[in-house]
C-alpha cells in the first residue's frame, strides 16, 4: 500500500507519498481501507518532529479516518468485512489501509457520506470527553469555546447548544464569527479586537491556547467554573493566580486524547456513539468541512491548516 511518510521532520514538503508494508489485523483489531482522513494540528506537530506517535502506533500521521473494513482479527465482535466505519486512531490515517482496535470504531452515521464521516471521530471524541465527561457542562450554563470556527470549535458550539447551554466563541474574523453564529453561538467575540474576559463569564471554557490565555481564562471563569486546556498554541508556561482560583472554587484540567490507553479511548467512543451519533443522525449536529483534497496534496492541506484560514475540517481523500 501507499502512505504519507515523514523521512525527515520539517515543513509541509517533508510529507512523502511512499510505498509501505500493509498493516495486519492483530488481536482485537480490524483493518480499514481508508476512503478519507482529516488534518489535525497534531499531524502538523508530528511532521515537525515535536509529537511522536505513542508506542506501538502507526508511524504515519492521521488521527481519524473513514472507510470499509477489509480484515477482522481475532477477538473482534460486532463488526464484519465490508462494514462502513469511521475510526479514532493513534496514527496511520494518511494511508490506504490502517489497523484499528475495534473499540475505536464507529458506524458511519445515517445521512453522512463516507468521506465526510472522516471529519467526525477526533472532534466528537475531543469535545464530548472534555466538555461533558471532564467539565460536566449542564443545561443553562455558559460555554466559552476558543477557536470557534475550527473543527473542534464548530463541533463544540453545536453540542453545547444541543444540550441547552449558552455558547460564546472567539474567532479572528467577521466571516468566521458568522459561521459560529449560524451554528448557534450566542456571543461572538473577535479576539483581535475584543477582550473575551471583559465580555463573558463562563461556567466551562474549552481552550486551545494554553499559556497565553491562562490569566484571562481565569478572569472569565464563573464561580465553580471549569477550564479545560486541550491545546498549547499560545505557549506552555504561565503564572497562575491560585488565590483567584480558590476564590472562584474553580478547576483547571489539561487533557490529550492520542496517548490514552485503548480502553479509555473505547469508553469515549462508546459515549460518543450513545450521545452524539443520535444528534448527527437527527440533523441537530453536523460535520463542518472546509474542503477535501487528494492525499497526494497533503502538503497543501497542511499549509492551509497552518494558515488558520480554513473553517471546520480539512480532509484528505484516497
Amino acid at each position: 500500500m501507499r502512505a504519507i511518510t515523514i523521512p525527515r521532520p520539517g515543513g509541509p514538503e517533508a510529507l512523502t507519498w511512499s510505498e509501505v508494508p500493509d498493516p495486519v489485523a492483530g488481536d482485537g483489531e480490524v483493518v480499514v481501507e481508508v476512503a478519507a482522513t482529516a488534518v489535525n494540528r497534531a499531524d502538523l506537530l508530528q511532521r515537525q518532529g515535536f509529537y511522536d506517535p505513542p508506542p506501538g502506533a502507526s508511524p504515519y500521521p492521521g488521527l481519524e479516518c473513514a472507510g470499509r473494513i477489509t480484515e477482522v482479527g481475532s477477538g473482534v465482535t460486532g463488526w464484519a468485512v465490508g462494514d462502513e466505519v469511521c475510526a479514532l486512531l493513534a496514527g496511520g490515517g494518511y494511508a490506504q489501509k490502517v489497523a484499528v482496535p475495534f473499540g475505536q470504531l464507529l458506524p458511519v452515521p445515517k445521512g453522512v457520506d463516507l468521506v465526510t464521516a472522516a471529519a467526525l471521530p477526533e472532534v466528537t471524541a475531543t469535545v464530548w470527553s472534555n466538555v461533558f465527561m471532564v467539565a460536566h457542562l449542564r443545561p443553562g450554563e455558559t460555554l466559552l469555546v476558543h477557536g470557534g470556527s475550527s473543527g473542534i470549535g464548530t463541533m463544540a458550539v453545536q453540542l453545547g447548544k444541543a444540550v441547552g447551554a449558552k455558547v460564546a466563541v472567539t474567532a479572528g474574523s467577521a466571516d468566521k464569527l458568522a459561521v459560529c453564529r449560524d451554528l448557534g453561538a450566542d456571543i461572538l467575540i473577535n479576539y483581535r479586537e475584543q477582550d473575551f474576559a471583559e465580555l463573558v463569564t463562563a461556567d466551562v471554557i474549552l481552550d486551545i491556547m494554553g499559556a497565553k490565555y491562562l490569566a484571562r481564562n481565569l478572569d472569565a471563569l464563573a464561580v465553580n467554573g471549569r477550564l479545560v486546556v486541550i491545546g498549547l498554541q499560545g505557549g506552555v508556561k504561565a503564572e497562575l493566580d491560585l488565590g483567584a482560583l480558590l476564590r472562584k472554587r474553580a478547576a483547571i484540567a489539561a487533557t490529550s486524547l492520542r496517548p490514552r490507553p485503548a480502553a479509555e479511548k473505547a469508553a469515549i467512543v462508546a459515549a460518543v456513539h450513545e450521545h452524539v451519533w443520535p444528534l448527527i443522525e437527527a440533523g441537530t449536529v453536523r460535520p463542518v468541512v472546509d474542503r477535501a483534497l487528494p492525499v497526494e496534496k497533503a502538503a497543501e492541506a497542511h499549509r492551509l491548516v497552518e494558515s488558520s484560514t480554513h473553517v471546520g475540517k480539512v480532509l484528505l481523500t484516497m
